[in-house]
């Protein structure tokens, strides 16, 4: 342990392997490493030397749960700004520096956080780090910058209003969670990103985007103490400072079914059925896995896609997900068919729900179930982006260091009595929100 930080090494060899990489001697190498400096920055260290490659990735606790009602789409608007200019440089300057050096950079903001990745070769390191402290503590927020970004976030607003699977989705999350920030889009609405002036930037900016509010995660051709080296020179004197606690309402599913109608000219109707989910610090996430893969995520093996698609034929696609964040994320089943087998479609998706509630899963399901996820769990993160993504989740959601080893038995001990305990708990058809748009003319709604 150094002093003013903390160092933990988390995972050797098994980890090395379930991930797909090198093995390493277990005394030598550790899979990761976490430090928290002495200004509160948590740093994440994976060392993979196949390629002289590093990602990083910089997540800070600054998303749309953060950001005023009255102002919707602050905080995606404050992070996809970070690269368009700093007090040293301006948004051309940077880009070019990133380009010269033949490396990437994106920001992009969330409901839970803004992240920033940085991908580039080990050699220009330095230099890649000297850019990303540059923009992550001093933005420019230059008025003719803030103007070009609304209006292109404008334009995507104008372009997702033709679709109708985001109509439909966000219709969903707006009756779902009504004045909560889940309810609304991350990038805001085309009338409210107007009123989002500078200084709302910078005083958002100068709230959140602090050390100790902060992780960064590295991956590649790196060691933790070089890395170390680099962060307490580049984010070493960046000044901590407290950070208040987002002041949100309550999350809870409607009391009794929901039912929303959009009128669109569509030969299919889009359809969304569901209800609150659970946040994912919830240890009941791993039976959720295995339910929902069995329930609508497990592709053709799933009960959704065998009775509305292989049976039926009233859906090309139909699927499940559990979306858990910091706080309560959904629970949604989508799919698409004919205006006229929409109504039996909802019929037969809420009859699926009330079928594994009452029933609960086979053997063979769970069999199945377990041995995907486990066996698929290591082909998620085989790239240094998706391990820095991978490790800047452990740390937000406290998983732990040594989450990636603990997981497969995490699937493996569950049985048939947990996953119906999670389906009885989480799943709750007479309390979902169903969305459906389509021409409603055509479309019969009865259940």
């Amino acid at each position: 342990m150094r002093a003013g930080g903390v160092r933990t090494a988390a995972a050797g060899v098994t980890l090395a392997l379930l991930l797909g990489l090198p093995p390493h001697p277990a005394a030598a190498t550790p899979f990761a490493t976490r430090e928290v400096l002495p200004n509160g920055l948590v740093l994440l260290t994976a060392e993979r030397r196949a390629l002289p490659i590093v990602t990083v990735r910089v997540l800070v606790r600054a998303g749309s749960l953060h950001e005023p009602a009255d102002l919707p789409g602050l905080a995606n608007l404050a992070a996809v700004l970070l690269p368009q200019g700093t007090a040293r440089r301006t948004a051309l300057e940077l880009s070019e520096a990133i380009d010269f050096v033949g490396g990437t950079l994106k920001a992009e903001g969330g409901q839970d956080t803004a992240t920033v990745t940085l991908t580039l070769l080990k050699r220009d390191l330095a230099t890649g780090l000297d850019i990303l402290a540059d923009l992550v503590r001093s933005p420019a927020f230059r008025e003719e910058e803030i103007q070009r970004k609304v209006q292109q976030l404008k334009g995507a607003i104008a372009q997702k209003a033709e679709d109708a699977g985001t109509v439909a989705a966000e219709a969903f999350a707006a009756a779902l969670y009504g004045s909560h920030p889940y309810g609304r889009p991350v990038e805001g609405t085309a009338e409210g990103l107007p009123a989002i002036t500078r200084q709302h930037l910078v005083d958002f900016h100068a709230r959140l985007y602090v050390p100790n509010n902060t992780l960064v995660a590295v991956a590649g051709d790196v060691t933790a103490a070089e890395v170390r080296g680099l962060f307490e020179k580049f984010l070493g004197g960046w000044p901590a400072r407290p950070v208040p606690a987002p002041s949100l309402p309550p999350v809870a599913s409607p009391p009794t079914r929901v039912v929303r109608r959009l009128d669109r000219e569509l030969t299919q109707a889009n359809i969304v059925v569901g209800h609150v989910g659970y946040p994912r610090r919830s240890p009941d996430h791993y039976a959720l896995s295995v339910l929902n893969y069995i329930l609508g995520g497990g592709g053709f093996t799933s009960r959704l896609v065998h009775s509305i698609r292989e049976e039926r034929g009233w859906a090309y696609d139909v699927h499940s997900r559990f979306s858990p964040g910091l706080e309560a994320g959904p629970f949604a089943v989508t799919l698409q068919t004919k205006n006229e087998t929409a109504g039996d479609a909802v019929r037969e998706v809420l009859a699926q729900l009330r079928r594994i509630r009452q029933d609960g899963i086979t053997a063979e399901e769970l069999r199945d179930a377990q041995a995907f996820l486990t066996g698929s769990f290591p082909l998620r993160y085989d790239t240094n982006a998706e391990v820095a993504a991978l490790l800047t989740q452990m740390e937000l959601h406290g998983l732990g260091m040594d989450f990636p080893e603990r997981y497969p038995d995490l699937i493996r001990s569950l049985t048939r009595e947990e996953i119906g305990r999670a389906a009885q708990q989480y799943l709750d058809p007479d309390r979902c929100v169903v969305i459906v748009v389509g021409k409603q003319h055509k479309i019969s709604l009865s259940f």
